[in-house]
């Protein structure tokens, strides 16, 4: 049969299990962009996206609210996006048409690689071009009822392959922490925002930080290229990247990345090895019409040549991370922490109504849902959901430069007491009348000792440094 090796039945729980789960990620993230994309990027936001939109073309960024924007316009494509991710989620989508469901995940993506590109610095994760590059290839997967193209497959197994072996590449060319095995005495404490384990996986011994990062350059560098080959060996690779990848979900708050490295992982795994957790029989399968073979060894063909451009990254002296070549996002290369700082830094916001902004007047500090800030707070568990200001007051406090575009309009709106800004936060210190003046504070912070804790209870032990923003009132942001 001519067609043989272009299909893939052993692979149709697979195949269900990634659609089923890239859907819920979906869902997540618009559903992320319902609640904080207004604010951040509405008419009125940190850094206006209709600004940009009329500094940049449809070529520099495509999108379709070239056509038309509005905050109530995006409000309901936003919508819709959950929706559909919604229906994705619990399969409702695999039970349409061949043309139908192809059309589903279509405006998915369109509508995220919409969102994405206008997103400017408060978009520009690793882990959004992951979703549109996985996202894309949802689109040729097939409903339930036809069989897996393997080709498809193929392209998420390579699409894991770089990101596991472009981490694990940056990794070994950057900080040298990684070479010698010392990475993970600082990492859980610097790192962007840690979780609830954090500082428990801080603490663990030394010696078995050394072995979590030898353990983590085999997963990164080895195992990789086991997912390419017969089985049972692809079933284990996928096993041992899913349970590092849930190792380090556990040990911080990376939004989706771990959670879509482990759903492409699942790609890797036939019938026999899942049907070991999901007991169903096998739905009736039939091929698909010609036209889609056509068009997913199109799209296979294209994957190949643009993957030029992420494997001569990957084997170039100098390698970057997380860069899409393209404006669709596809055939992207990835990685994470190539540099590990050693120290966490914090800026802290705080407001006071006293009309005399000295040192001795009532600052109150302004609590963020993720990142630091009171001692005593634990931690928050927020993964895979993605709390984008928070993530940037991190690069802010490793770089003013990062703050640059919108540090001074989040002052403005915390001195307007800005009902939008203030959704973004945790607590508002200030909910009767706004503040006269506010301020930005470093600090520097680390994990309390475990004697510090049974003490005082306190999460983190935090010094001041130096101002980060001296006290402006509205008469200085005018």
């Amino acid at each position: 049969m001519p067609w043989q090796w272009f299909w893939a039945p052993d692979y149709w729980m697979a195949r269900a299990v990634v659609q089923h789960l890239l859907g819920a990620l979906y869902l997540l993230a618009f559903l992320n962009a319902v609640n904080q994309f207004r604010p951040l990027l509405g008419e009125h936001g940190l850094t206006p996206a209709p600004r940009f939109l009329a500094s940049a073309g449809f070529r520099r960024a495509p999108s379709v609210f070239h056509l038309y924007y509005s905050d109530r316009f995006f409000a309901v494509l936003a919508w819709y996006g959950v929706l559909a991710g919604a229906a994705a989620t619990l399969g409702l989508v695999n039970a349409l048409p061949l043309w139908a469901s192809m059309a589903v995940w279509s405006t998915l993506w369109i509508l995220y690689l919409s969102i994405v590109n206008i997103g400017q610095i408060w978009y520009a994760f690793g882990w959004e071009s992951l979703l549109l590059e996985a996202g894309f290839l949802a689109i040729f997967l097939g409903p339930a009822d036809t069989t897996p193209p393997a080709p498809v497959l193929w392209l998420l197994l390579w699409l894991l392959f770089r990101v596991e072996f472009g981490a694990g590449l940056i990794k070994l060319r950057g900080d040298p922490s990684w070479r010698n095995l010392t990475a993970l005495y600082y990492h859980h404490e610097t790192q962007p925002m840690p979780g609830p384990l954090s500082r428990a996986f801080h603490h663990l011994p030394r010696r078995l930080h050394r072995v979590e990062v030898l353990a983590n350059h085999g997963t990164q560098l080895i195992v990789p290229f086991v997912l390419f080959a017969p089985q049972p060996a692809a079933n284990v690779a996928a096993v041992i990247v899913i349970v590092t990848q849930a190792w380090l979900l556990l040990s911080g708050n990376f939004a989706w990345l771990n959670a879509i490295t482990i759903v492409l992982a699942f790609a890797a795994m036939d019938n026999r090895m899942l049907g070991w957790v999901l007991p169903v029989g096998p739905p009736d399968t039939a091929p698909t019409p010609l036209w889609h073979r056509a068009t997913v060894l199109a799209v296979t063909l294209g994957m190949i040549v643009l993957s030029y451009w992420p494997v001569r990254n990957m084997l170039g002296r100098r390698q970057v991370m997380n860069r899409s070549f393209n404006k669709l996002h596809l055939a992207n290369t990835y990685g994470a922490f190539g540099s590990v700082t050693r120290t966490r830094y914090e800026v802290i916001i705080e407001g006071t109504v006293d009309p005399d902004p000295g040192d001795t007047a009532d600052w109150r500090e302004y609590e963020f849902r993720g990142k630091p800030g009171d001692p005593s707070r634990r931690p928050p568990q927020i993964a895979p959901y993605h709390l984008r200001l928070d993530w940037l007051m991190w690069f802010c406090a490793l770089s003013p430069s990062y703050g640059r575009s919108w540090m001074t309009r989040l002052l403005k709106a915390l001195l307007h007491n800005d009902r939008r800004i203030l959704n973004l936060l945790r607590h508002n210190p200030f909910p009767d009348r706004p503040p006269v003046f506010v301020r930005a504070r470093m600090f520097h912070y680390r994990f309390s000792t475990r004697a510090e804790h049974r003490a005082t209870g306190d999460w983190w032990v935090r010094e001041h440094v130096d101002d980060y923003v001296p006290p402006v009132s509205l008469t200085d942001t005018a």
